[in-house]
């Protein structure tokens, strides 16, 4: 079965250009031309990933995401922001709102579905079974895709939980953003390094009294301590 994805776009043009795009890729394609009507298509048909413009009618794409991510049935769902808003705070505010990625028009088709494919891939990975990691009261276990603080779970997004796993996995040993780029989001030079700063600093929010163990090593990475003072 294909993989689904659901493009947000008010541009008829560009709702054209991305639906030949990844339906030429193999992808099974909808499309909604205001947030309203994208939240309720993401509900009912729960897309493989989200292509999401800022800017639209009744509900803007920053709403429409800070909704999908309350929303159980979709907030793992990979959401990609392809916008003409080209500020580094409307960059910042995306990813603070849930976005997985942000992509910038007037985009390169060929690198668009390069991000897509890495997000679909990630996701679709399938972990091994005896990967659950535990420190005190924070748990990950990477089979059920499930994060859990003093027994709480806590919802993180794709992009998110695989920063958290990979720093886990690793723990003791620095991480350099630019290794965190390579393995997180798949690409070797194609992600800001400050992409990962604001990943880090939602999943700290996020993971609360468990942020203890993410470490900041200065102009450097980060680093998971296992048995932080």
């Amino acid at each position: 079965m294909a993989l689904k994805i659901l493009i947000v776009e008010d541009e008829p043009d560009a709702i054209e250009l991305l639906s030949y795009t990844f339906r030429q890729e193999g992808y099974s394609i909808a499309s909604a031309e205001t947030g309203r009507q994208a939240v309720a298509k993401a509900q009912a048909w729960l897309p493989d990933l989200i292509l999401l413009d800022l800017q639209l009618p009744e509900m803007d794409g920053f709403e429409v995401c800070k909704i999908l991510r309350r929303d159980t049935a979709t907030a793992a769902i990979p959401i990609v922001m392809v916008t003409a808003r080209t500020s580094e705070i409307d960059r910042i505010l995306g990813l603070e709102f849930g976005a997985d990625d942000y992509v910038i028009k007037p985009f390169s088709p060929r690198e668009l579905v390069l991000r897509v494919k890495n997000l679909l891939k990630r996701r679709a990975a399938q972990p091994k079974l005896e990967d659950i990691f535990a420190f005190g009261p924070l748990v990950v276990d990477i089979p059920r895709h499930q994060v859990l603080v003093d027994g709480v779970e806590i919802r993180l997004t794709a992009t998110e939980f695989k920063l958290l796993q990979i720093l886990a996995g690793r723990r003791g040993r620095v991480q350099t953003r630019e290794q965190l780029i390579k393995d997180v989001w798949g690409y070797d030079s194609l992600v800001d390094t400050r992409t990962v700063d604001t990943h880090m600093r939602r999943l700290r929010q996020k993971i609360g009294s468990a942020a203890r163990y993410l470490d900041t090593v200065r102009n450097v990475g980060y680093r998971f301590i296992e048995n932080p003072g």
